[in-house]
């Protein structure tokens, strides 16, 4: 394949029916404005969801939606601390969406 700069590239195998429904359904998880300012905020280390509150400017309720489908993708994870509740990134959370983004287009040389 010759992209539109002439440099010739190769793409990585495609994935089978279960491989990239579980990418969309990740990718899904981050195409959100919201859910993409928590990831950011989150890199940064964990944080209780009080101090999320403030960097994040939505209502209690949908920061809590937001989380929820962060949790459930499993990006993130949450801990109780007495009657705080700590959120991190999980340990493979780059890794996984790094994984699942398309195409992994390797750079080649075009042939003369």
């Amino acid at each position: 394949m010759i992209d539109s700069t002439g440099t010739e590239t190769t793409v990585g195998p495609l994935l089978d029916a279960g491989s990239a429904a579980a990418s969309v359904s990740l990718l899904q998880a981050v195409a959100d404005p919201v859910r993409w300012t928590v990831l950011q905020q989150l890199a940064h280390g964990p944080t209780c969801v009080c101090n999320l509150q403030e960097q994040v400017p939505v209502a209690a309720n949908l920061l809590s939606y937001h989380l929820k489908v962060l949790r459930e993708a499993a990006l993130v994870t949450a801990s109780r601390r007495g009657r705080w509740i700590d959120y991190a990134l999980a340990d493979d959370a780059l890794g996984r969406l790094q994984a699942a983004l398309p195409g992994r287009l390797t750079p080649g040389r075009v042939r003369s």
